[in-house]
C-alpha cells in the first residue's frame, strides 16, 4: 500500500510541477497548431525530417519556456520591463552603426557564437514596458502620459524602420499602441490619430517608403503587371490556395509546393502550402484554432487583476492576432508582402521562441487571476 500510496505522491507532485501552470486552452491549442506545421513543413521541404527536427527542438525548448515563466508572477516580470527594453535598444543602435547586411537589409548583430535580431527582443520588451509606464502612473493618468508613451514606442520604432524593415517595425509598434488602447487611451484621440495618419499617407508615400516598399503596394494592386518579377510570390500563393479548392489535393500532394513554385515556402508563405494541400476545409481547421487562443487570451486579459496584466495581456492577444493576419493576408493577397511568419507554423526558432514565451506570459497572468494574488 505504501508503495501504491507513494507512486500516486510522486504523480501528484508531477502534474503540480508540469501541468498546474499551463493554461489547458492555449495548451491543447499550440500543440494542434504544432502537428498541423510538421504535415505542413515535412511537405513543404520535400519530405525532409532536417527542419522537423529542429522545429521540434525549438518547441521543446519553448515549452520549458512555458513552465518557467507561467509560474512566474507577471508583477515579477514587471521588474525588468524597463531593463529589457533599454538592451533592445542599445542593440538596436549597435546594427546601426555595426550590422551586418544581408539582401539590402541590416537586421542581425554578430556577437561570435550567435547572429542576434535585436528587434524580435522588442517583440517582447516594447509592450511590457508600455504597460509598465501606465501602470506606474495609473492612479493619476493624463494626457501627456498617453504622449510620452507614444515616444516610447517610436524610439524602437524609428531604429528597426532604418533597417529597412517596415513590417516588423509596424508590427512592434501596434504591440504597444494596443497597450494605449487597453489602458484606456479616449475614442476621440484615437479617431484622430486615424484621421491623421489617413492625412500624412502622401506624405509617408513620397518621403518615408523606400522604392522596394511602393513596388510592393502597387504590386498588391495588380500583381499580374510583373508576373515574373515583384508579382511573382502573390501571383504564385494565390494560384496554389485557389486550387486546393475546397477540400484539397491531398498531404503531399501539392504540385505548386513540390514543382517549387511557391517561394519561401517552408516560413512566410506556408499558408499557402497548406491551402494547396488541405483546401478551404483545412484553412477554416486553422482559423478555429487561432480563435481559440485569440479567444483565450482576451478572456484572460478581462479577467486580469491589475492594469499592468491587463494591458499586456490584452496587447500580446492582439500581437498574435495581427501575425496571423497579417501573414495570411500577405499569401492570400490582399496584403502587401512583408517578411511576417505564420505564428507556431513557420519553420523558424527566433519567431517560434517568441511565439511561445507570448503565450508563457499569457499563461502566468492567467494564473495570476486563480491564484487571486492582488
Amino acid at each position: 500500500m505504501s508503495e501504491h500510496h507513494n507512486d500516486a505522491n510522486i504523480l501528484v507532485k508531477a502534474k503540480k510541477l508540469f501541468w498546474d501552470p499551463l493554461d489547458p486552452w492555449l495548451f491543447y491549442a499550440m500543440l494542434a497548431v504544432y502537428l498541423m506545421s510538421m504535415f505542413l513543413l515535412y511537405s513543404a521541404d520535400g519530405q525532409d525530417i532536417g527542419r522537423l527536427e529542429n522545429k521540434t527542438l525549438h518547441t521543446i525548448l519553448g515549452v520549458g519556456l512555458l513552465l518557467i515563466f507561467a509560474r512566474i508572477r507577471p508583477q515579477l516580470l514587471s521588474n525588468f520591463a524597463l531593463p529589457i527594453y533599454v538592451i533592445g535598444v542599445v542593440l538596436l543602435l549597435g546594427v546601426h552603426f555595426f550590422g551586418i547586411t544581408v539582401n539590402g537589409s541590416t537586421r542581425w548583430l554578430n556577437l561570435g557564437i550567435v547572429r542576434l535580431q535585436p528587434s524580435e527582443i522588442m517583440k517582447i520588451g516594447l509592450p511590457m514596458t508600455v504597460a509598465w509606464f501606465f501602470q506606474r502612473y495609473e492612479s493619476n493618468l493624463a494626457w501627456f502620459h498617453y504622449v510620452a508613451a507614444l515616444g516610447i514606442i517610436i524610439v524602437p520604432g524609428a531604429l528597426i524602420l532604418k533597417q529597412p524593415d517596415l513590417g516588423t517595425a509596424t508590427l512592434i509598434m501596434s504591440s504597444g499602441l494596443f497597450v494605449m488602447f487597453f489602458a484606456g487611451l479616449p475614442w476621440k484621440a484615437l479617431f484622430a490619430s486615424i484621421v491623421g495618419f489617413c492625412c500624412a499617407l502622401p506624405l509617408i508615400w513620397n518621403y518615408g517608403m523606400h522604392d522596394y516598399q511602393k513596388t510592393r503596394v502597387l504590386t498588391l494592386i495588380d500583381p499580374s503587371k510583373d508576373p515574373l518579377g515583384a508579382g511573382y510570390h502573390i501571383l504564385q500563393s494565390m494560384i496554389a490556395i485557389g486550387s486546393g479548392g475546397v477540400w484539397g489535393k491531398g498531404w503531399l500532394n501539392g504540385t505548386q509546393t513540390h514543382l517549387d513554385y511557391i517561394p519561401e515556402s517552408t516560413t512566410d508563405f506556408i499558408f499557402a502550402v497548406f491551402g494547396e494541400e488541405f483546401g478551404l476545409i483545412g484553412n477554416i481547421l486553422l482559423l478555429c484554432v487561432y480563435t481559440v487562443i485569440l479567444g483565450r487570451g482576451l478572456y484572460i486579459a478581462s479577467r486580469a487583476p491589475t492594469l499592468y496584466s491587463r494591458t499586456l495581456a490584452g496587447s500580446l492577444t492582439m500581437t498574435f492576432f495581427c501575425y496571423a493576419f497579417v501573414n495570411m493576408g500577405m499569401v492570400s493577397g490582399i496584403l502587401p508582402v512583408v517578411g511576417v511568419p505564420l505564428p507556431l507554423v513557420s519553420y523558424g526558432g527566433t519567431a517560434t521562441l517568441s511565439i511561445m514565451f507570448i503565450l508563457a506570459l499569457l499563461m502566468g497572468i492567467a494564473n495570476q487571476g486563480k491564484q487571486k494574488n492582488y
